[in-house]
């Protein structure tokens, strides 16, 4: 049985003074919220703080404000649970609320928030495992060792991000705002990731992600799809957030957006300018799937085998494109 190892758990009641203990206790300390990857983790050896800032019993950190006209604002302690029931989540934003069902399990989705969802650790096969399996092999770049073993040429560690909701928020063109000793900031959620499998978070280890800003819906379509073995519980090989902002039945803009291939979320430009300006036609889906899974790159890192998981890229992208036309979808085809 793995079990926790000691630490001190403080309970702060406002974000000011979480940031200021995280800042008094410094490399030692970390952020909890509900713990459903934290604890794992600690457990395997991969986190080893002494001291935990929880954030459970800060109620600031809790809520969903605004509507679909003005833009939500959304709480980083709300947990997945409450997103997903939200009505205008469910209304005007889908894709996210589908996303946070789909996150691991109901009891787990309890106590999971949007925050920590957010700023998932980044997950490898040779990582995420328990520190004597780990240390049979002598260890990887991200956690004690110095070679990555997925590419040992390489100087970089490529585990990948395996969060639901940010390839959505990506896709949605969302923005984070973040506390910390320097005072408050807001950024667009393409700046809080950066392309790093240790260091993926452009956050500071004392700044605490306190909100999330949803612009206007404006015209916008949204939809995820998930890959995973099983139907249940599983982290996400592959995610595919789709949003398009329609004018009548032409795509005026758009963004598509992978998870879990790469360090980070990964967007198709590409794949998203080819939609401008079009009539979403069977034909156009067809060649928009073949152009935005280029930048679908998977590497052996994580479950079932990447040539798959890049072949899937092109057909998640086309059943997403399909969803949004309101064109009927095959599942169990590769095309």
């Amino acid at each position: 049985m793995m079990r926790l190892p000691p630490f001190q758990y403080l309970a702060p009641r406002s974000v000011k003074d979480a940031v200021r203990l995280l800042a008094e206790h410094g490399q030692d300390a970390m952020v909890v919220a509900g713990g459903t990857d934290l604890y794992p983790n600690m457990k395997r050896r991969q986190f080893e703080p002494k001291v935990l800032v929880g954030l459970r019993a800060i109620k600031e950190l809790v809520g969903v404000s605004g509507d679909a006209r003005r833009g939500l604002t959304i709480g980083a302690g709300t947990t997945l649970t409450a997103l997903q029931n939200h009505q205008e989540i469910q209304a005007h934003y889908p894709a996210l609320a589908r996303a946070a069902r789909l996150i691991s399990t109901p009891q787990l989705q309890n106590m999971g928030t949007i925050g920590g969802n957010v700023c998932l650790d980044t997950r490898c096969n040779y990582y995420n495992q328990s520190y004597h399996w780990r240390k049979s092999i002598g260890f990887c770049m991200k956690k004690d060792g110095d070679i990555c073993l997925v590419a040992p040429g390489s100087s970089k560690c490529w585990a990948i991000s395996s969060s639901d909701s940010a390839p959505v928020l990506w896709s949605l063109g969302a923005r984070v705002r973040l506390l910390g000793p320097k005072g408050e900031r807001e950024i667009p959620i393409t700046e809080l990731f950066q392309d790093d499998g240790i260091n993926y978070l452009t956050k500071a280890p004392d700044e605490v992600l306190t909100h999330i800003r949803l612009p206007e819906t404006d015209g916008w379509r949204s939809t995820y799809w998930k890959l995973r073995r099983r139907g249940a519980f599983d982290f996400p090989i592959l995610g595919v957030a789709v949003a398009l902002r329609m004018e009548g039945d032409v795509v005026r803009d758009a963004r598509i957006v992978y998870g879990a291939v790469a360090c980070q979320p990964r967007e198709s430009k590409e794949g998203s300018d080819a939609l401008r300006g079009q009539r979403l036609t069977p034909e156009l889906i067809a060649e928009v799937a073949q152009v935005a899974s280029r930048p679908a790159k998977p590497l052996d890192n994580t479950d079932l085998t990447h040539p798959y998981r890049k072949r899937m890229s092109k057909v998640y992208v086309a059943r997403a494109l399909r969803e949004l036309a309101g064109l009927p979808i095959v599942e169990g085809r590769d095309s």
